[in-house]
């Protein structure tokens, strides 16, 4: 895991804008390079805002945005991998960003949020072992559908990574 540059922009874009990553989005128009670069440096200096690569044999495989939003270490998450990473990345990602918003950025709480249909990111958060702390009904709007969200939360005192699932 390592913060994220400059010279990431272009490949975080596309990872973002691809079609299946993109599917899960709040945001699911194709965000443009101008955009996305306004983006970058209205947060890079944010000392509340962890943005993330994370790599594997040096290789660049997914995105992780960790923000604090309340006093006393309570955080959210994001995260999104390359559509070419292989089977096996994204709880690796996970582990790795949950041992660095507990044990380097010492959050007390990691929230995080899925649309109700993106069942595998629901289980995702519940294989990490994070708590469903509730269901905002009709919460998201995509300008068709009204979709729910799951809310979880995994707070610093239960986090236990199996690092058997790295291997």
């Amino acid at each position: 895991m390592r913060k994220m540059d400059a010279a990431d922009l272009e490949q975080v874009l596309e990872w973002r804008n691809h079609p299946d990553v993109r599917k899960y989005m709040y945001n699911q128009h194709e965000i443009t390079l101008e955009e996305h670069t306004q983006w970058f440096q209205s947060t890079v200096g944010d000392s509340q805002r962890h943005l993330l690569i994370f790599e594997k044999n040096k290789k660049p495989l997914g995105f992780v945005n960790i923000t604090e939003i309340k006093k006393g270490g309570i955080a959210d998450w994001g995260f999104y991998l390359s559509p070419q990473a292989p089977r096996g990345t994204g709880l690796a990602l996970g582990i790795t960003a949950l041992n660095y918003a507990f044990y380097e950025a010492n959050f007390h709480k990691v929230c995080g949020q899925a649309l109700g249909f993106n069942e595998r990111s629901i289980a995702f958060h519940l294989k990490l072992g994070f708590e469903q702390e509730g269901i905002l009904r009709d919460q998201h709007f995509d300008g068709k559908n009204y979709h729910n969200v799951v809310c979880f939360g995994l707070l610093a005192n239960e986090w236990q990574p199996d690092l058997r699932d790295l291997k």
